[in-house]
């Protein structure tokens, strides 16, 4: 753990004792803080951007009335995501919405470590084939099972450690390890056919 992260969680755990103290303003604090990744990682889930905005301002509701409850058996920023992740999928189910949505857009899937392939490309025909790629990618994780998609999420695009996810989704390292491992084979089933047709060697 870096010194940097190491901070991060000790201001939170001084602020999260401010609020169950009854400082209503700590909490301020920590919204400002986590409001913008809370907002994109409950995008991953819902593509509308007024829904998103709601469905973040409610997870950041529940977080504060849980907080009185909270006792750091893990960091607080992996007990928000675990709020935001659940928020966002009860309000899927609420509105009978049995997809997931999830956005990729370039610079996503050039952050993704099994397709370091899409860089660098310039001419049409790659911008082409790299538009055919992230769509690939795209379809394919919508059509992941729930809990690889979720572990897949936090790993790729949350830059969340195995630790850290086995935290959010309340289950054991290995069986995160696992998830993930299936996934990005999946993801890897579809693109290689794509990847060799591109003659990115050329």
């Amino acid at each position: 753990m870096s010194n940097q992260t190491k901070f991060s969680e000790q201001l939170d755990e001084d602020l999260v004792m401010r609020v169950q103290q009854g400082d209503k303003s700590a909490f301020d604090l920590l919204v400002i803080k986590y409001q913008h990744k809370i907002v994109q990682l409950v995008n991953r889930y819902i593509k509308d951007p007024s829904e998103a905005q709601d469905v973040a301002q409610e997870s950041f509701i529940k977080a504060y009335r849980a907080l009185p409850d909270f006792r750091g058996e893990a960091a607080f920023y992996t007990w928000l995501y675990r709020i935001a992740i659940n928020t966002a999928k009860n309000h899927l189910a609420s509105r009978t919405r049995r997809y997931f949505n999830y956005h990729v857009d370039i610079q996503d899937a050039e952050d993704i470590e099994y397709a370091p392939q899409l860089q660098g490309m310039e001419t049409p025909e790659r911008q082409l084939l790299n538009q055919e790629i992230v769509d690939t990618i795209h379809s394919t994780i919508e059509k992941l099972p729930e809990e690889m998609r979720t572990a897949i999420m936090l790993r790729e695009f949350e830059d969340m450690s195995y630790e850290e996810i086995a935290e959010v989704m309340d289950c054991p390292v290995g069986t995160v390890r696992s998830r993930i491992f299936r996934a990005r084979d999946a993801i890897n089933n579809k693109l290689t056919p794509l990847l060799d047709n591109g003659d990115f060697d050329a």
